[in-house]
């Protein structure tokens, strides 16, 4: 039996309370645009946590064995309303205009197992 793939992933807010804030307000469930989660979902992603420290933010992506990162990543940047997002949340990020997620949020080497 093939295991859950598991990605991690991680992001930069830019320095500032109130857009920090903001952002939070934009990813809680009643909040966040319904298109979004859906879009998630059809791209093959099971699970998406996103956690935060200060400015510094943590994803933590689930996704079957058949998901291929690249792959279904460039999918998932290819729906109408995720680029809508991507570009409307980009004024919160540390990351330059008009990039896709997958370019934003850097994926992170795992180090240590236990």
């Amino acid at each position: 039996m093939e295991q859950i793939k598991r990605f991690c992933l991680t992001l930069d807010l830019r320095e500032d309370p109130d857009l920090v804030r903001e952002y939070i307000h934009w990813h809680a469930r009643e909040n966040i645009w319904p298109e979004i989660p859906a879009g998630i979902k059809a791209a093959g992603i099971l699970n998406m946590e996103i956690y935060r420290l200060e400015t510094r933010l943590f994803m933590i992506i689930e996704a079957s064995p058949a998901f291929d990162f690249d792959r279904d990543m460039e999918r998932l940047a290819s729906f109408p309303r995720q680029q809508e997002w991507e570009a409307f949340v980009s004024r919160f990020q540390k990351s330059q205009p008009g990039s896709k997620s997958s370019e934003k949020w850097k994926l992170m080497d795992q180090i240590f197992a236990l």
